[in-house]
């Protein structure tokens, strides 16, 4: 019994060696996720190769893998405090898109690490926002230049960020709040500008409609002078005749005197 003992206990105690160093070389990597392989005896973390991609990945047990989560994530930065043009607090509400570049993940592992996030996204955010926004007054940034505002923003952010291995996918401005008193002031003027705009497409239409009547006007003018100039004695005599010689063909009984009119044309006397 004391033999099997003796070659026992070291056969089990080999049996966990090896079922801890299965362990130790088996990694699994979920979905949407990339590992940093880190040589414990071969140069340290591994930047000239792609990193260790989704399943199941063989690592010698003494490395060690950093799983980085390179799915498109969100940073959303609250009541961001920067300055106008001219020197006045505003409160900025910005999301950023972001996720680190897969094939660069060894180069930002060794040089930013996995807080990338807050060593260089968010640091690098603040100092472009406040860089962007310093260049509009606060009627820019309530009214007409908020989406200026926000593409600016993404394309310094993203020049910003490039060298340091990591991408931005898209930038939005969710709010920019003024201080009350500048905003209602904004507000009185973006109102009168509009009343004003109204009163002007006012004055053009009632302009316009005059216009139209004078036009109406003139031509109507313009025929009677030329019909006036046309109607001489004789063709209203033509006329008068025409007329006669109609009504003397109506079943209905009249009397027709001829010539008894003041200018010579028939005068007709009916029933009724």
């Amino acid at each position: 019994m004391e033999k099997y003992t003796k070659i026992g206990l070291p056969a089990l105690i080999g049996a966990l060696v090896i079922f801890v160093f299965a362990i130790k070389t088996f990694v699994n990597i979920g979905y949407g996720e990339a590992g940093v392989l880190f040589k414990t005896f071969g140069g340290g973390v591994v930047t000239d190769e792609p990193p260790l991609g989704e399943g199941l990945n063989i690592v010698m047990p003494w490395n060690k893998v950093y799983i980085y989560n390179v799915k498109q994530q969100e940073v959303f930065e609250s009541k961001m405090q920067v300055l106008s043009s001219n020197g006045l607090d505003i409160s900025l509400d910005i999301s950023v898109l972001y996720q680190p570049k897969i094939a660069e993940l060894g180069l930002l592992h060794q040089t930013k690490g996995s807080n990338y996030l807050n060593v260089v996204i968010i640091p690098s955010l603040r100092a472009v926002a406040r860089s962007v926004v310093g260049k509009y007054t606060p009627e820019q940034l309530y009214s007409t230049k908020r989406d200026a505002i926000q593409n600016e923003i993404y394309e310094q952010l993203g020049s910003d960020v490039d060298a340091q291995h990591v991408q931005i996918n898209s930038v939005l401005v969710r709010d920019v709040t003024l201080p009350a008193n500048i905003k209602a002031a904004i507000e009185r003027k973006l109102t009168q500008e509009q009343e004003s705009l109204e009163y002007v497409f006012r004055l053009e239409k009632a302009r316009q409609e005059a216009e139209k009547l004078k036009i109406d006007a003139e031509g109507k003018a313009n025929a009677n002078r030329i019909l006036n100039s046309s109607l001489t004695s004789n063709i209203l005599r033509d006329k008068g005749i025409e007329a006669t010689l109609e009504l003397s063909k109506s079943p209905n009984t009249k009397t027709v005197i001829i010539g008894s009119g003041s200018d010579g044309l028939p005068i007709i006397l009916g029933n009724q």
